[in-house]
């Protein structure tokens, strides 16, 4: 029999979420979390991850695809360091996570008396992997503003709070949220853009320097001279896609994205040559491009040959972070300041200027995209029907969730179209094993849609507990097993640079039997036609289920996906 439990530190936890415009939290209860989870289970959806790896992948998902922060509670000591790794992503990719994890009692703190899930120096932990951490005191409304605000400021990322036990059952006064409505954003529609943690998701007012007149009026006499504009658009560019389509519409540039900035414009707009400014058609066009805009991008090092791929010789970055500009290549002019705005100021003063591209470029930009496509299907071979048959069946909306192997590192991160920004959702940090946990959040982010996800079963293996919780809500998820018995991705990498292999060949764990065990459906393809069958049916069903891809049977790509990393040449060995 329930009875009303004298308020606690559970219930400001609730009302921080609210405020936050959070519904749901992810995590592990342990006693030193009770009375966070009791509360979280009784005032919103508590969703009980197997992990707390996939607590925090969960609400990274989730702050992904919803437009919110997300939220995980977890355990101390081991929970909390098996929360770090999947901190890391969140960090990596600017994700808004609050992470919530117990702590012994205050007064054994720092004591090393062996008390139950102590650790040495958690704090120390939590803050070399969140933009902000703190131990919650005597006046936990005071730390929890602060998470909040730092929540929606920069650099933006996960913030950590941990909270001794004894001061979670203790009276705490109602939360006096520091937000309102218009500091709340969505990851689809932020304000400010985010090169330093690229991932576009972006949320809160965070302070901005004003913008510089000069380097404004600088960069537009760069862009009316050009004859070949090209724009770069980062994660930091999601949200600003009004004022990147007036970009390209009064300049007759071509978009260039990273694969955070993927959806910024929908892929299926002619300008957007999308995320291939390292293929040899891409590189080709920077080649012959003149002025090079970019805008809230990291250059990454998968996604520009190791920083070898050459850039046009003038080069307008635009940044929110001072440290970026010239960080990854030289800018000719560097602007810092919110995207948006810096965009719309800019395509302000291109009005008072004639933009002039040449007459052909258009057409260029247009080959460029058709020709990258076309390569790129040639050198997958039979997976190029399988990306057309998810691209037929998923909506616009439907969020695209994908682990870091092999289908999705050659043609799930630039050939499986993304309409919406939000559905794009995959590891920036190129971590394993963690899609499962996101598909988890992103599916109760966004539940009147089915959740696409695509993982290697090398991949799939660390979360397989995940599974239980997929079947435990009843989520809508169809999880994609690419299964080609190991790491293909390292594989590959030995193959071609090493001549030998270790670590990398696997045993599959009976599939079929793991989907009856968690009462999923199930289907085992070798074919694409068989695949449409299939998938057509998983996405329609409306509670979990998996589809084997038999990738020995389906074939292999004509062209060996080889990831774009440096490796010694054999005469440097």
């Amino acid at each position: 029999m329930s009875q009303a439990l004298p308020r606690n530190g559970g219930d400001l936890l609730v009302e921080m979420l609210g405020s936050l415009g959070i519904d749901a939290a992810f995590g592990v209860v342990s006693v030193h979390n009770l009375p966070l989870v009791d509360a979280v289970a009784h005032g919103m959806r508590w969703v009980p991850t197997r992990s707390e790896a996939a607590s925090v992948n969960a609400a990274d998902g989730y702050a992904r695809v919803r437009g919110t922060p997300g939220c995980a509670v977890t355990s101390t000591g081991t929970g909390a360091a098996n929360a770090a790794g999947a901190l890391v992503e969140a960090l990596t990719a600017g994700s808004p996570v609050l992470h919530v994890t117990g702590q012994i009692p205050s007064e054994h703190l720092g004591a090393g008396r062996g008390v139950i899930h102590e650790t040495r120096d958690q704090l120390g932990m939590l803050r070399s992997c969140s933009v902000w951490a703190t131990t919650v005191g005597a006046a936990p409304s005071v730390d929890f503003a602060e998470a909040a605000r730092r929540l929606g400021g920069h650099p933006r990322g996960p913030v950590s709070l941990e909270w001794p036990i004894d001061l979670q059952y203790g009276q705490t006064e109602p939360f006096d949220a520091i937000t309102t409505d218009s500091s709340r954003h969505t990851v689809g529609a932020p304000e400010s853009d985010n090169d330093a943690l690229e991932s576009g998701a972006v949320l809160g007012t965070a302070a901005v320097p004003g913008l510089d007149e000069a380097a404004l009026d600088r960069a537009a006499e760069f862009i009316a001279a050009a004859k070949r504009p090209v724009v770069w658009a980062g994660g930091g560019a999601i949200g600003c896609s009004g004022g990147i389509d007036r970009l390209l519409h009064c300049t007759g540039a071509g978009l260039f994205t990273s694969n955070a900035g993927r959806g910024v414009l929908p892929e299926s707009d002619d300008r957007v040559i999308g995320n291939f400014a390292a293929s040899a058609t891409g590189a080709e066009l920077l080649d012959q491009a003149d002025v090079l805009i970019s805008v809230g991008t990291h250059f990454r090092s998968n996604e520009t040959r190791s920083y070898r791929l050459a850039l046009p010789r003038w080069h307008i970055q635009i940044d929110i972070d001072p440290a970026a500009i010239g960080r990854s290549y030289p800018a000719e002019v560097g602007i810092v300041g919110d995207a948006r705005k810096v965009v719309d100021a800019l395509v302000g003063r291109l009005a008072d200027h004639l933009c002039a591209p040449q007459p052909d470029w258009n057409d260029r930009i247009t080959a460029a995209r058709d020709q990258c496509r076309a390569q790129l299907r040639r050198d997958i071979g039979p997976y190029a029907a399988i990306c057309d048959i998810m691209a037929g069946v998923l909506s616009d909306r439907s969020p695209r969730v994908r682990d870091i192997t092999i289908p999705n590192s050659s043609w799930g991160n630039r050939l499986l179209p993304v309409m919406d920004p939000s559905t794009n959702v995959v590891p920036r940090g190129g971590g394993i094993g963690q899609a499962v946990g996101m598909s988890i959040g992103a599916s109760v982010a966004r539940a009147d849609e089915p959740t696409m996800v695509m993982v290697g079963d090398g991949g799939l293996v660390p979360q397989l507990g995940e599974m239980a919780t997929l079947a435990q809500e009843e989520l809508p998820v169809t999880v994609v097993v690419f299964d080609d018995g190991g790491y293909g991705v390292l594989r590959n990498t030995q193959d071609r640079h090493l001549g030998r292999r270790s670590g990398v060949d696997l045993r599959t764990p009976d599939l079929a039997a793991a989907a009856a065990a968690f009462d999923f459906g199930y289907f085992d393809v070798a074919t694409p036609n068989e695949f449409a069958d299939a998938f057509e049916s998983a996405t329609a069903a409306g509670h979990p289920q998996m589809i084997r891809v038999d990738c020995d049977a389906l074939g292999p790509m004509p062209v060996p996906f080889v990831p774009p990393v440096e490796m010694p040449s054999s005469a440097d060995r």
